[in-house]
């Protein structure tokens, strides 16, 4: 048995393939991804991660979607419309002392014809503190062209590491995907092996 995943992230594909999870394609979901004026961060992330699971149609398959977001307490950075934006966002992050990196997946078996629709869902928090940064480093971190596709406009697994001083919690849930999680449900589902 295998997986489709529904992203285009190769950051998550690439956690998925190192923990030797048999992936069939990667069909990644096109949805919208705006937040109502009243949700909060984890219920955004959490809606993102179900919409873009339910849009596959691969019957008989399971399917995972994930989304990420990066939050100062209400306020969430997704990816950085351009350069301008991408240094508001890193200006920001790096003045503010801890902010919270929130990952949701959803798991999706979409059924044959007589079978039930099956679902899990998770989320996870990571912190994540920036050390001191000058605004020339903010610049050439961003001409380095890494932000452009990343929540909060940052990559902690590539040359984004260098901005970070600490972080808490899972490292892979701020790369794209909280593996750990993830692949207990997977295990669950005879999706891999015990």
């Amino acid at each position: 048995m295998g997986l489709i995943l529904a992203s285009g992230s190769p950051r998550r594909k690439e956690l998925l393939e190192c923990s030797a999870v048999p992936l069939l394609a990667v069909e990644p979901a096109n949805i919208p991804e705006v937040r109502s004026p009243e949700e909060e961060p984890i219920s955004y992330c959490e809606r993102l991660a179900h919409e873009k699971a339910s849009e596959s149609t691969a019957k008989g398959h399971w399917v995972l979607a994930a989304d990420t977001i990066v939050v100062d307490q209400n306020d969430i950075f997704e990816k950085p419309s351009d350069a301008d934006h991408a240094f508001l966002m890193l200006k920001h992050l790096a003045g503010v002392g801890w902010h919270d990196v929130v990952s949701a997946w959803a798991l999706r078996y979409v059924p044959l014809e007589g079978e039930i629709e099956q679902w899990v869902k998770g989320h996870n928090v990571s912190k994540v503190r920036f050390r001191t940064l000058t605004d020339p480093e903010i610049r050439a971190y961003i001409a380095t062209g890494e932000p452009f596709d990343k929540a909060g406009a940052y990559g902690i697994q590539g040359k984004g590491a260098a901005l970070v001083q600490e972080i808490q919690g899972s490292y892979s849930n701020i790369v794209g995907l909280p593996l750990a999680e993830v692949m207990v449900a997977l295990r669950e589902k005879g999706i891999i092996e015990p």
